[in-house]
Formats: C-alpha cells, sequence, structure tokens
C-alpha cells in the first residue's frame, strides 16, 4: 500500500450525524489534487464532500459535481468506495448541494472531474475505512495490523470476530484523523475497473429523475425572455400593451442583467445584457404573448466590459464592437487576417531557410463555422428570491462561479444564495454560461414571486454563445529523403485563435513555427465540446495525411517515425504531450482495426490527437451512397489512464466520436446582417440516427497512470479520420466544415481575396 497525507485536522474532516441513527459522516474535498499544483492554495483540502456510514450497513456517498451525462455521479463514489472497500450493492449516491465554504471547483467542464479529484477521493475512502478498522481493533482489544476488511465486512480470524460497518460507525466516528493513510495498491481494486451503471439510471427510464425543467413550487410564475434579433443592436422601445390584454400575462418588463459598470465573472457571457421579460401563468401562454410585443431595437455603439477570467484575475476590458456581422464577410476578412503578420507563439531552428531548401512543399488551409451546442434541454431555471435568501434551482455546469455572480447581481452575501443542482439535459459547454440563471433571480427579485425562467429553442440558438469561427494554415517541407523538415501552422479566428503551439508535430521537427492571431466580434462564443481542440486535432490530422502522402509513407507509420524522433531525441521542452503513450494508441488502432488490409467496397481513415491529457486514435470505416458517407466502423483507441468505469467510459468515447462526425458533416451557424440564420432543428442539422456509424468498437490502453480526461478527447481525432476516409472514398480532399454544405461555392469561390 501507499501513504498518503490526509492534509486536514478532526474539527474540518469528520462530523457526527445529528440526524436519525448514529453514524460516521466524514466530509472531504473532492480536489485535493489542486494542492499539488499550487502548494498556496488554502482551499484545496477543505469540507468538500461526505461519506455517511449508517448504523444498517447502507453508506451514502454524495458527489458534489453537475452530472451533466458523463456519469460522474457514478464514477467518483465508486473511487471512494474502492479505497472504503465497501459492498456497491450497499452504496447510496446522492447529489451534493452547492457549498463554496465546504466544496471546491464544484463545476462540469474541462474533463477535469475524475483527474482532479482522484487523489482526494482515495484519501476520503481510505481514512473512513481506517478509523472503522481501528474502532474494531479497539473494541475487540486486537492488534490493528491483524484486522481485515472486505465488502463492508470487519473481521479477525484469529478470535472469529467479525461485524459490518454500520456497528462500528458511532466508535469510529469519535476517533482522531491520522496524519496520513494508507491507499490500495491499484492491483487490489475490486470496483474501479469494473462497470457500474448509471445510479440514476433506473429513475431516468422511470421518469423520477429532475432535471431543471422538473422543478415546480406554488404561486410560482412562468417566465420568458425576449432578446434583440440581430448581435449589434438593443432595445430603444416597446409597446407590451397587445400582449398584457391577453389571457394568463402577468406583466411585461425589462432587465438588466449585467450594468454597464458590472464586472463579469468568466461565466457571465451575455450578447444581450437588457432583455425584456414577459411572465404569465404558462409558458405556452407567454410564448404567444411574446409575439405580441411590439419592439424597436437599434445599433450598439463600440463599447467595453469589464471581465474578471482565468487568465486575467483582475478585471480587464473587453472590446465590443459595433456593427452587423455576416458570416460571409467574416470569412473573407479571416482570410485577409491570415496573410498579414502574425503573433510568433513558438519557433524552433530556421524554419524559413528549412522551407526555402525543401525539396517539396505542401500548403493548405481549413475552417470550420459557428457552432451551436444545441443541449437537448434549453436553458431553464427555478428562482425564489426573497429580502433574506435567493433559492435556486435548475442545470447549471458552473455553480461555484455563478453563485458569485448573483450575489453580487442581487445585492446579496454568498450565504444567502442557495444553489441546487438538478441533473443537466446535455450542455456540451453552453451551460457553463449562467446568465439564464442571474435572469431567473432578478425576475423573482423583482416580482417578489418564484419563477420558472424557460427559454425557446429559438431563444437559446440565436442567443449567442456559439463555437467560435476558425481558420488554419498549415505548410510542410519534406528533403529529398521525404523526411519532414520543416512545418509551419498559422491559426486565427473570431474572436479568438484556436492554437495550440506546442503540441505535435511540435517537438518532432527541427524547423517549426507556430503563430496565432484573432478578430474581435460582438458575437459571443463559448467553450464547445473539446474546446480549439475540436477544429486543431481535426485539421491537424487530416494534414499530416497529405503530408504523408506527399512522402510515399503509409499515414500510421509516418506519424510512428515522427513520435519516434520525439522520443530519442525530441525539440524543445514545451512540448505538452508523451510521444510514448501517443504512439502506443496509434499502434493499439493499427492492430484492433487490422490496418493495412482492405475491406470490400469501404475506404479508411486514421487520426490520433491528445488533448485534455488524454490520448484518443480513430480508424473510420465509410463508402459513398448517392454522394453521401455510409460510415459503417468507427474503431477508437483510448489511453486515459486508468479507467474507473469501463461501461461509462465506451460510452462517452462513442458519444463524443459520434458527436465530432455529425458536426463535421454537417452542423453550421450562419450570420447574416447580424442575425443567427438557424433557430431550431429544422434548419440547424445534428447528425440522425440514419446517419450515425453503425459502429463503435472501443478499446482502452491498460494503464496504472493517474486517470485523465475523457469527455472531450474523443471529438477531434473521429473528425480527423473521417476527413482522410472521405478523401481516400472521393479522391476528394475536404478543407471546409461541414463536409456536406460547399463552403467555397457558399462563401469564398469567385472572390478576389481568395
Amino acid at each position: 500500500m501507499a501513504k498518503v497525507k490526509t492534509h486536514v485536522n478532526r474539527r474540518s474532516f469528520l462530523k457526527l450525524s445529528a440526524a436519525g441513527s448514529t453514524g460516521l459522516l466524514i466530509q472531504f474535498s473532492w480536489f485535493s489534487s489542486l494542492a499539488k499544483e499550487n502548494p498556496n492554495l488554502e482551499a484545496a483540502y477543505e469540507l468538500n464532500g461526505f461519506i455517511q456510514i449508517h448504523t444498517d450497513g447502507i453508506v451514502t456517498i454524495a458527489s458534489p459535481n453537475p452530472e451533466i451525462g458523463q456519469n460522474v455521479k457514478t464514477s467518483m463514489p465508486m473511487i471512494v468506495a474502492e479505497e472504503l472497500d465497501v459492498n456497491w450493492e450497499n452504496v447510496r449516491v446522492v447529489q451534493a448541494p452547492l457549498n463554496t465554504a465546504i466544496f471546491t471547483r464544484q463545476l462540469a467542464g474541462g474533463s477535469r472531474s475524475i483527474s482532479q479529484s482522484w487523489d482526494a477521493l482515495r484519501m476520503a475512502g481510505a481514512t473512513a475505512r481506517h478509523m472503522l478498522v481501528k474502532a474494531a481493533a479497539k473494541g475487540w482489544n486486537v492488534p490493528i495490523a491483524e484486522i481485515e476488511v472486505s465488502k463492508g465486512i470487519i473481521s479477525h480470524k484469529i478470535t472469529g470476530n467479525s461485524t459490518g460497518f454500520g456497528k462500528m460507525a458511532e466508535a469510529a466516528s469519535k476517533l482522531e484523523i491520522p496524519e496520513e493513510i494508507d491507499v490500495k495498491n491499484i492491483k487490489d481494486f475490486k470496483i474501479i475497473r469494473h462497470s457500474k451503471y448509471n445510479v440514476d439510471g433506473p429513475d431516468i427510464v422511470t421518469g423520477k429523475a429532475v432535471f431543471g425543467l422538473d422543478v415546480y413550487s406554488e404561486n410560482m410564475v412562468f417566465a420568458s425572455i425576449l432578446h434583440p434579433p440581430a448581435f449589434g443592436m438593443k432595445l430603444k422601445s416597446y409597446d407590451a400593451s397587445e400582449a398584457l390584454a391577453m389571457k394568463g400575462i402577468n406583466d411585461v418588463f425589462t432587465i438588466q442583467t449585467y450594468p454597464e459598470d458590472f464586472v463579469r465573472g468568466p461565466f457571465d457571457t451575455s450578447a444581450f445584457p437588457e432583455l425584456i421579460v414577459i411572465t404569465g401563468d404558462s409558458t405556452w401562454r407567454i410564448m404567444k404573448a411574446k409575439k405580441k410585443i411590439n419592439v424597436e431595437w437599434i445599433p450598439i455603439e463600440s463599447h467595453t466590459i469589464k471581465v474578471k477570467g482565468f487568465r486575467n484575475p483582475k478585471a480587464k476590458e473587453q472590446t465590443i464592437p459595433s456593427g452587423m456581422e455576416e458570416t460571409s464577410s467574416q470569412y473573407i476578412s479571416m482570410i485577409k487576417k491570415s496573410k498579414e503578420k502574425a503573433k510568433e507563439v513558438r519557433k524552433d531552428g530556421d524554419p524559413e531557410k528549412a522551407f526555402s531548401e525543401a525539396v517539396k512543399v505542401i500548403e493548405r488551409t481549413y475552417t470550420a463555422p459557428y457552432l451551436a451546442h444545441s443541449p437537448l434541454e434549453p436553458l431553464n431555471f427555478y428562482a425564489n428570491v426573497t429580502d433574506d435568501k435567493a433559492e435556486l434551482i435548475g442545470p447549471i455546469q458552473t455553480p461555484e462561479y455563478m453563485e458569485k455572480s448573483v450575489a453580487k447581481r442581487l445585492g446579496m452575501t454568498l450565504e444567502q444564495i442557495d444553489i441546487q443542482m438538478t441533473r443537466i439535459g446535455g450542455g456540451f459547454g453552453r451551460k457553463l454560461y449562467g446568465h439564464y440563471l442571474v435572469e431567473a433571480a432578478l425576475i423573482s427579485q423583482k416580482i417578489k414571486k418564484p419563477v420558472k425562467l424557460i427559454y425557446t429553442r429559438e431563444d437559446d440558438m440565436t442567443f449567442g454563445a456559439y463555437r467560435p469561427i476558425y481558420h488554419a494554415y498549415y505548410r510542410a517541407g519534406l528533403d529529398a529523403d521525404n523526411n519532414l523538415i520543416a512545418f509551419h501552422v498559422k491559426a486565427g479566428g473570431i474572436p479568438e485563435s484556436p492554437l495550440y503551439a506546442n503540441r505535435f508535430p511540435a517537438g518532432t521537427v527541427d524547423n517549426y513555427i507556430a503563430e496565432e492571431w484573432a478578430i474581435e466580434s460582438n458575437i459571443t462564443t463559448a467553450a464547445f465540446r473539446a474546446p480549439r481542440s475540436n477544429f486543431m486535432g481535426a485539421v491537424e490530422q487530416a494534414f499530416l495525411d497529405e503530408v504523408a502522402e506527399l512522402a510515399g509513407k503509409d499515414p500510421i507509420e509516418f506519424r510512428l517515425e515522427l513520435f519516434e524522433k520525439a522520443i530519442k531525441n525530441p525539440v524543445g521542452d514545451k512540448n505538452d504531450y508523451d510521444p510514448k503513450r501517443y504512439a502506443g494508441v496509434l499502434k493499439l488502432i493499427r492492430d484492433k482495426a487490422k490496418w493495412g488490409t482492405s475491406k470490400q467496397g469501404l475506404s479508411r481513415g486514421v487520426a490520433a490527437y491528445f488533448c485534455h491529457d488524454s490520448y484518443v486514435a480513430n480508424v473510420v470505416d465509410l463508402r459513398m451512397e448517392n454522394d453521401k458517407p455510409v460510415i459503417e466502423k468507427v474503431y477508437c483507441a483510448t489511453d486515459c489512464g486508468i479507467v474507473v468505469n469501463p461501461i461509462a467510459a465506451s460510452n462517452m468515447v462513442e458519444g463524443g466520436s459520434v458527436d465530432g462526425i455529425g458536426h463535421a458533416l454537417y452542423s453550421m451557424l450562419t450570420i447574416n446582417k447580424g442575425r443567427p440564420e438557424q433557430n431550431n432543428f429544422h434548419d440547424y442539422h445534428l447528425i440522425r440516427n440514419n446517419d450515425a456509424p453503425w459502429d463503435v468498437e472501443t478499446y482502452f490502453v491498460d494503464s496504472d497512470v493517474h486517470p485523465t480526461g475523457l469527455g472531450e478527447p474523443p471529438f477531434a481525432p473521429a473528425i480527423g479520420a473521417l476527413t482522410n476516409a472521405l478523401y481516400k472514398a472521393t479522391s476528394k480532399r475536404y478543407y471546409h466544415q461541414p463536409f456536406m454544405i460547399d463552403i467555397e461555392e457558399k462563401y469564398l469561390r469567385n472572390n478576389e481575396n481568395v
């Protein structure tokens, strides 16, 4: 066994359960591993979750992180239960409440829930087990080393004594917390690495699971918002007399979600801070009334807002330009910008000299459009704000951050804010941004009643917070022996660059340069599943296939040659990937997909990518039918360290692969004079069942490495493999997403700037 420090004292770690039967209640931080990265972070081991052992042997484990479909409500308690050594059948899991005084990083995003809680979860379970064993040893008057634990049963072979956890809970709760504790050897895991079904599964399929839209209360009114029809516009005036005359309509008024002097937090993104609000006795009635409001909108002027983000802990001014932007002009603006001098982020060797000496040079340009997150559950939140308390219930990925924002906006203290998390019906990053929570709170505060704010699909899809629109230029040079001697990537977008300068093939090429640029916009954007990687991983892998073809090499062997160089003689010291693990998933997918063998009528493409500390490789098998791809199989090989819950891990890899493929083929949100042209699923194309891969086959590297991210890493390489398979099937290279729309014909061809 390995020893770990508990890093907590008795007062902060141990509490007795005051309710019901006497038991052992251990509270712990689910984010303790942050302390290793930043030892000065005082809150790293603050109370952040709990184990409650009841006298009847049932163990309740609370999960503090929002459950967004990634199955952390099952996987995180599995880690605690493993170290506790309890029978999983006796475990009950509950959603913990938001409590910033106790919990840390109550957030669903960045594929970090498991990786950043691994050590703390193990420590919590192991500490509880130790205290139960110590209580038994003391009660039986035997050496603690002779006590054994298995599936919630404590036993002493020599005396024959045996008891369940519940019988020792009260005695254990009175013991001191040890300064350090033994955790299990990984080879002894009995719960981790064994599939456990979703703890909420039965409730979900029987309709008992509570999502935000399920929350109701007495005297609750319904609310809807009306925002400007175009980015770059704001409210001038409105006439709601006709709407107010309709049956069931209570009131129409305006709110200012974020006043001009409000310093926004990192998740306070909102394109339209001033909104018209309609309240009434049903969603249907307020939706009808909204159409009867006569509104005059006017253009905004260029202005600044103050934002306090992750990279700028002090408030920083952000420019919001005026004007009605258009997708067509944005593509041209990006092309022009890409030809200008850009910010150099990394440079190894002498790239320009190497390019001038190269025997073969290839250069390509790639683009990707705005994407709407389109979660199945539209934005919604329940709020009941009184003079001394704000009760807020609903789907939010960042409750800890939004607690601070709503407290500041309402003029309350954090102690007066009570945010309760429901299951989230999809988010993909959209529900990181909690302006709708603040809006619900402001509406309730104004009308002095509980309120349920519900966005329609059209409200959500036209409000903004899209995946940014991106552009990337690649250039590669080969010598006479077809070795890669020069590499250039120049990436940008509106309003951010997607560049990761220190990722592959950085570190494998002696002469390498990475540059970036960005264009300001009043169209709000947000993190989308696998932020920036969702574009860069896909296009990097498509370009590398072209380079491999130019070199006359097999695409997998070409990549493996580069990784071999990074293993033996890496270039630079900032490379953010492990070339051995990277090569490992490529070799695994090569073997499992039987790369190199042909399948009648099928074309194959391969790709591999690293993000969120994990490595994923894909092979896609497809054929063309009526000019559309029929994807018969996707192979996925993943190295995410220890796989906590295999069935959940497979589900995430399968879902991420399908999600990436679908967006690359079909999805696109366009802007015309500031107006989003798509507002619902009839004109915003998500992948349909008949377009999805027929089969997704998942494999995981058998590893003892600390677990890493999984929700986002499968997205990008699936697109890369799809792109390369499409080329094999059609002899046509695909440079502009979505592939089923001719972007060149629609926006680029016959333009003098292209």
